[in-house]
């Protein structure tokens, strides 16, 4: 057990239960102050919901929503050691309820929409990309925007970034407007839903 990091399971069915993380140099942790507000705001809407989070690291934000009810939780992460802290996370908690995948987001991002639009179901999308402050990671949140840009309002209940909070977010991306953002420090959370038609 020396030297492994965890994080635990905040609420719901499966409250306590621990979830190992990678090492801090592969991914960045969701604080439990940041994802317990969230969790909060979205409270009972998640239930029998889609979650999919795109940038997933040990999938601590997609255990929690599967705990809270979600029916169904999406996963995709590019880190191999990463990804099999991951997959032994989902198999701690729900396999059945779980789906990850392997590789890039901004090339599998598409492929888990057709996913989530065959199931029929609105789904609420978690972004945490990496801080554009890491090496190779400078201009992560305009391809981040752009995958935004590209996402069907039909299939979206809800969008959540988590960014750093010196970075100006946009009040639109594509069919998205920014419905309020909460900061926590150095993160915040901004929340987009799709915009109304006008009559």
């Amino acid at each position: 057990m020396k030297g492994k990091i965890f994080s635990k399971i905040e609420g719901g069915k499966y409250k306590g239960k621990k979830l190992s993380l990678p090492p801090l140099s592969t991914t960045r942790s969701t604080k439990s102050i940041v994802k317990n507000s969230f969790f909060d705001t979205v409270q009972f809407e998640i239930t029998d919901k889609i979650f999919f989070e795109v940038f997933a690291g040990s999938g601590s934000m997609g255990l929690e929503a599967i705990s809270r009810g979600a029916k169904f939780s999406f996963f995709i992460e590019k880190d191999k050691e990463a990804f099999k802290i991951l997959s032994k996370n989902i198999s701690l908690i729900d396999s059945k309820s779980s789906k990850a995948y392997l590789g890039d987001s901004f090339s599998l991002y598409e492929i888990v929409l057709k996913e989530i639009e065959s199931l029929k179901n609105r789904a609420y999308i978690y972004f945490d990309p990496p801080f554009d402050i890491r090496e190779g990671m400078e201009g992560i949140y305009e391809k981040t925007f752009s995958l935004i840009e590209k996402t069907p309002k039909n299939l979206v209940q809800m969008i959540v970034l988590e960014h750093l909070s010196k970075i100006d977010i946009p009040d639109r991306i594509g069919e998205f407007e920014k419905i309020k953002s909460r900061k926590f420090g150095k993160t915040t959370l901004s929340y987009f839903q799709g915009i109304k038609e006008e009559r």
